[in-house]
């Protein structure tokens, strides 16, 4: 079996970055930012796009590389912004989708993660999460990033960005790294590995 020491991740997000390097930390396993562009495919699915990132950054960094494609998915707005989270985020931010939201009854919403992983042979494998939940009224709490202060998970009083421990819990990202660890544990032998993450 292998033994995987170093996944390099292809992000330009600090934010991202420190929560996989804290829970893949855990297994053992160092995360190194790697530093390389990649084009933004024009698709409507998260996963296509992941994946595209995940075969052009192995293409440039020719090691064992992941992406992260994440957004955030509103009923009342049909699914917007989705896979435009990002760019909604940089141009309007929090306050201009509380804006589109104002006077809307449905305030259901999801949160969708889709982690493309490059092996070093550049087969991409996808791990997905979601984590269903609402838009807040207004804006609360001042931890985590993005649409975290808007964003209350199901079943729970609070914004992402009020309890960080709740949010490293029960989000999307979450889940996906689950099923991302998962693959990796059966794929390579993980130096230092913990029973939990």
């Amino acid at each position: 079996m292998k033994v995987l020491r170093k996944l390099y991740f292809c992000t330009s997000n600090k934010g991202k970055l420190s929560e996989y390097r804290e829970i893949l930390g855990k297994l053992g396993v160092r995360v190194s930012m790697a530093r390389v562009k990649v084009k933004e495919v024009q698709s409507e699915s998260l996963e296509e796009v992941a994946t595209e990132k995940a075969r052009e950054a192995f293409e440039k960094v020719k090691k064992p590389v992941f992406v992260e494609d994440a957004g955030l998915f509103v009923d009342a707005l049909k699914g917007f912004p989705g896979v435009y989270s990002s760019y909604v985020m940089k141009t309007i931010g929090n306050d201009g989708l509380l804006k589109l939201m104002e006077g809307v009854k449905n305030r259901r919403a999801c949160f969708k993660a889709v982690i493309a992983f490059a092996d070093e042979d550049g087969r991409v494998r996808v791990f997905e999460g979601k984590c269903e939940g609402s838009i807040a009224n207004e804006k609360k709490g001042s931890e985590g990033f993005g649409f975290d202060p808007i964003f209350i998970p199901r079943g729970y009083g609070k914004t992402f960005a009020e309890d960080l421990r709740l949010k490293n819990e029960v989000s999307h990202r979450r889940k996906a790294i689950e099923k991302f660890v998962s693959f990796l544990r059966k794929s390579y032998l993980l130096k230092g590995a913990v029973s939990k993450i």
